[in-house]
């Protein structure tokens, strides 16, 4: 989280009208805390999903921070994804290529069918009812991705709702673009859950080198 207010501050300087970034970076780290708290449990390191909790919800706590400022929701968007590529492009590239490698992998792949399989259980609901619900996705003839994965319930969604956070969540939607380019992998997605639709549509493929 220091490491993100480190690669933000010069962005927030710039685009914003906030004067005193001390006290504000110190408001951030204090509403970490605060998100920290309200993170759920979906299962720790057995979950698939904990990772994608404990990765992007440091964004929440900079969005309410910004908006309690006034901070247009485009411009805390823009920050968050340009902060989040710096902080994501700082990894060594054979690390952040090798990973893709991982998560585009047959091993990988037969690891989410289990997950997906698991996550729509009426036994993993009731235990873990703000985890992800999702399935996999194969590909057909003639469609342009590796696999897929449908996500029928968000995590972030329920948060949101929760915590009357619902605004800036389709900024942490945004993330999930460089999240997946950075190393290596093109994610198409046209519909998400927080824009109204009935399921957000991953669809992932290898990006060709330049």
């Amino acid at each position: 989280m220091r490491q993100r207010l480190d690669l933000a501050e010069p962005m927030l300087c710039a685009r914003t009208h906030l004067a005193d970034l001390a006290a504000i970076r110190q408001e951030m780290l204090d509403e970490f805390e605060i998100v920290l708290t309200q993170m759920p449990y979906v299962g720790g390191a057995a979950s698939r999903m904990t990772e994608f909790f404990m990765r992007l919800m440091g964004f929440m706590a900079i969005s309410r921070v910004l908006r309690r400022h006034g901070v247009p929701l485009a411009t805390i968007g823009d920050i968050e994804r340009e902060t989040y590529r710096a902080q994501l492009l700082a990894v060594p590239e054979a690390e952040r290529l090798d990973s893709g490698r991982r998560f585009m992998s047959a091993e990988n792949q037969a690891f989410l069918r289990e997950q997906a399989a698991k996550s729509a259980t009426e036994t993993h609901q009731k235990e873990f009812p703000e985890d992800f619900v999702y399935d996999f996705v194969e590909p057909g003839p003639g469609d342009p991705f590796d696999f897929g994965v449908n996500y029928k319930a968000c995590g972030f969604c329920k948060f949101a709702a929760r915590h009357d956070d619902q605004e800036i969540l389709p900024n942490i939607c945004g993330l999930d673009f460089d999240a997946y380019a950075t190393r290596g992998i093109h994610l198409e997605r046209t519909q998400t859950l927080a824009g109204g639709a009935s399921h957000c549509n991953f669809r992932f493929s290898r990006l060709q080198p330049d």
